[in-house]
């Protein structure tokens, strides 16, 4: 879930802008179709074996006798190698979407073995997480809330042996973050006491499946910031400084420092925030927004996020080496998906080869 787009100008990113002017000019039949879409960005703990992480993405677009699901796509795939970790964006009406997922849960759980997984991020099951976003304006809170627990019910009783915890709107009537839930179950220790937790659906968790987290939320982007230098101390602090529970941190941001490729990545998850930007944090940028049951949200954009990691380093002598999105903007999963549906692209993510996701 991590090194993407990088946000410098290339022939890429000239080229997902014109897809979306083609999106902007398409049909109303399409933009009223956009009104019930879903995405789920799942999380695999598998990235080096690339034909393996598109077996399991190409088991949510086609059933076991190859033929295609109709009105679901997948947009991209990102593998990270250091990490071992991908993040497959799987796009739906929310009326179909549980299919499509589990049907990549069930593939991947049956060709990933977490005995034999090694990589620096993170993680604790074979399917890792399994958020689910609404793109569309008719898709409600509930309707999300809803879907994730289905799908955290169907894993359990379709692939014995694993289990799951529920964060976001599913998580009722409490609502925890996934940062919260996620240090709950032991997530972010190096070597978890699988026996020690206890999963909100299915058994104990099993070495061989881990633990899977489900939930549903307003949008989630990510955005990465290597720095240069192998010190993670210095790229432990920087985390720290800006992560939204400190005092002066930014607003949403969700954040991990970990090695990466030779450097630290400062590797954020940017959750939204409800209502509008703040106003003492005005970049002169605007601040990604959206509407869910008419509610406004917002994201903390990339070069805030850029300037204040460069700022950080920059104190201690160290420079920015790069700044990363992985996948999309709101605005932009909604457009590419409903151009790909339209179009009746199932596997999107070839169409973006030429932008580093």
């Amino acid at each position: 879930m991590h090194p993407g787009w990088p946000l410098r100008a290339d022939p890429g990113a000239q080229r997902m802008s014109l897809q979306l002017q083609r999106y902007s000019h398409s049909n109303m039949a399409c933009i009223s179709f956009g009104k019930r879409l879903v995405a789920c960005l799942l999380n695999i703990s598998e990235a080096r074996r690339k034909d393996l992480v598109e077996t399991v993405a190409r088991a949510a677009i086609y059933n076991t006798e190859g033929v295609r699901r109709e009105g679901t796509t997948v947009l991209n795939i990102f593998n990270d190698h250091d990490y071992n970790r991908s993040v497959i964006t799987i796009v739906a009406s929310i009326d179909i979407i549980r299919e499509a997922i589990l049907s990549a849960c069930e593939r991947a759980c049956k060709l990933i073995d977490m005995c034999d997984h090694t990589g620096v991020h993170p993680c604790m099951g074979a399917v890792d997480l399994i958020p689910i976003y609404p793109l569309g304006e008719e898709v409600r809170v509930e309707d999300c809330a809803k879907e994730a627990l289905a799908v955290a019910e169907g894993l359990t009783e379709r692939v014995q042996g694993t289990s799951a915890f529920l964060f976001g709107w599913a998580d009722t009537p409490l609502q925890r973050g996934l940062a919260q839930r996620r240090k709950e179950m032991g997530w972010f220790r190096k070597t978890a006491d699988l026996q020690a937790i206890r999963p909100d659906l299915g058994p104990a968790p099993q070495r061989r499946f881990g633990l899977t987290g489900v939930g549903a939320s307003p949008y989630v982007m990510n955005c990465n910031v290597t720095i240069n230098t192998q010190d993670i101390t210095v790229g432990h602090s920087i985390a720290a400084a800006i992560r939204e529970s400190t005092p002066g941190g930014l607003p949403g941001v969700q954040v991990l420092a970990l090695p990466h490729e030779g450097a630290v990545e400062i590797a954020c998850n940017v959750e939204s925030v409800k209502g509008s930007p703040p106003s003492h944090m005005d970049t002169g940028e605007p601040w990604p927004s959206f509407s869910i049951d008419g509610q406004p949200y917002c994201h903390a954009p990339a070069s805030l996020i850029t300037a204040r990691v460069a700022e950080l380093a920059g104190r201690q002598g160290i420079s920015t080496e790069s700044t990363a999105l992985v996948g999309f903007t709101p605005h932009e999963c909604r457009g590419l998906a409903v151009l790909a549906l339209s179009e009746g692209i199932a596997e999107f993510w070839k169409e973006q080869r030429r932008i580093r996701m």
